[in-house]
């Protein structure tokens, strides 16, 4: 993650941040990341936000469930001296009034145990939750952030017509909403004054070990045949796994490792045996995964949700070093000889070969540099110089860096 100075640290500091989001125990995304470099500086109660969409009967909804009622009962978890972890109960009923107004009073009730054992300082409201229009105001907080990172209407099991109308009420009482791909931000600053589009960083320092320590080969790659194509993330239905298993048969000397939870089937890839899904790894173990790799991928499917995306994947690949393929997104532009931009199967293939000649040590460096400024304090940077603004302590100052590609011609796209 890397240290937040004093210095940059100057605007988001001595506050209590009290930040709702989706469990802290699931697969670390953007909110992880900004909330621990946050809790550097502040106090930091993370809410486990679980009442936005209503419950499936399917195996992974109903482990959730078990999950969030073991979280509940336990009570307040002190992840650091400056992290709290708190799961209040909540009926995941998104459709019912009376529901929302039970959250709400116990929501409220188990923030405000955490918040008397700790010093009062001044309050900010820090949501990657869309639903929680009701928690504005709630503790006199100096400011209302809401961080959207997704259009999650578009989400499985969410009703879209509900979440976008609550969405927008969250959006009218907040007073600074940060967006984090174009599209976000496009459709966002229709709805208020304060939409900035401020993209997603990486923890360069992490990311870039196995391209300064001789990481050992983790044992499951060890004596799989290369090259070895990888995929980190969750994989949800956005992934498209019919074009992974088209790679895998059109490359059958190739390896293709599938690295995170498993969120659906696995479709078409069960059976193939060069395609190999290894489960969820802890984000520190990721560098001796990604040297390991020659390519990384990020084959998702062309839908809203991935439209509206700016996955974090392509800034960790990139800071590890490796040569990229992508199926086209907004959020994704070619770079010369960094990513390589992939419609059907016959591209991806072609792509992948270009790629894997484009992963020597030489290269490696060469790529992961372009990401060292690309950080998660520059990003907080950036957010604290619009809350200075916005809280009237101070003029707009110049934002940090944000992601910068080169569009390469079309040609070295397949």
């Amino acid at each position: 993650m890397g240290k937040w100075t004093d210095e940059s640290a100057n605007v988001i500091q001595g506050k209590t941040i009290i930040c709702f989001a989706s469990g802290w125990d699931y697969h670390p995304t953007s909110k992880h990341h900004v909330m621990r470099l946050l809790s550097q500086h502040n106090q930091v109660i993370w809410v486990n936000w679980h009442a936005s969409r209503r419950p499936r009967v399917h195996p992974t909804d109903l482990w959730s469930v078990v999950s969030k009622l073991r979280q509940i009962r336990r009570g307040p978890r002190q992840v650091s001296d400056s992290l709290t972890v708190v799961t209040p109960g909540q009926l995941p009923l998104p459709g019912s009034t009376i529901a929302r107004k039970l959250n709400a009073m116990m929501v409220r009730r188990a923030v405000r145990r955490v918040l008397d054992t700790l010093p009062q300082r001044p309050m900010q409201i820090w949501s990657f939750a869309p639903d929680v229009a009701e928690m504005a105001g709630a503790f006199g907080e100096e400011l209302v952030l809401y961080y959207c990172v997704d259009a999650f209407g578009e989400f499985p099991g969410y009703d879209r017509a509900l979440i976008e109308r609550r969405e927008r009420e969250l959006i009218a009482r907040s007073d600074l909403v940060v967006t984090t791909s174009r599209p976000l931000y496009e459709a966002k600053s229709k709805l208020h004054p304060e939409v900035h589009l401020v993209q997603h960083g990486v923890d360069h320092e992490l990311l870039s070990r196995g391209l300064r320590e001789a990481l050992p080969c983790p044992d499951e790659l060890a004596r799989l045949p290369r090259p070895i194509m990888g995929f980190v993330g969750m994989i949800g239905e956005w992934v498209n796994l019919d074009l992974v298993a088209d790679l895998a048969r059109l490359r059958p000397e190739s390896s293709l490792v599938m690295v995170g939870p498993e969120l659906t089937g696995r479709g078409p890839c069960a059976g193939l045996p060069n395609v190999h899904f290894l489960g969820s790894r802890d984000h520190t173990l990721l560098p001796a995964y990604l040297r390991h790799f020659d390519v990384g991928l990020i084959p998702f499917r062309h839908v809203p949700l991935t439209h509206n995306a700016n996955p974090i994947k392509l800034y960790e690949y990139v800071a590890a070093g490796l040569p990229v393929v992508s199926t086209p997104l907004p959020a994704v532009e070619a770079v010369e000889d960094a990513v390589w931009l992939a419609e059907d199967v016959a591209q991806w293939a072609t792509c992948c070969a270009r790629a894997v000649r484009r992963n020597e040590p030489m290269a490696r460096l060469q790529r992961s540099e372009r990401m060292r400024s690309e950080s998660w304090p520059a990003r907080l940077d950036q957010i604290g110089a619009i809350i200075e603004r916005i809280l009237g302590n101070g003029p707009i100052k110049t934002p940090a860096p944000v992601l910068t590609t080169t569009r390469v011609p079309e040609a070295a796209n397949v």
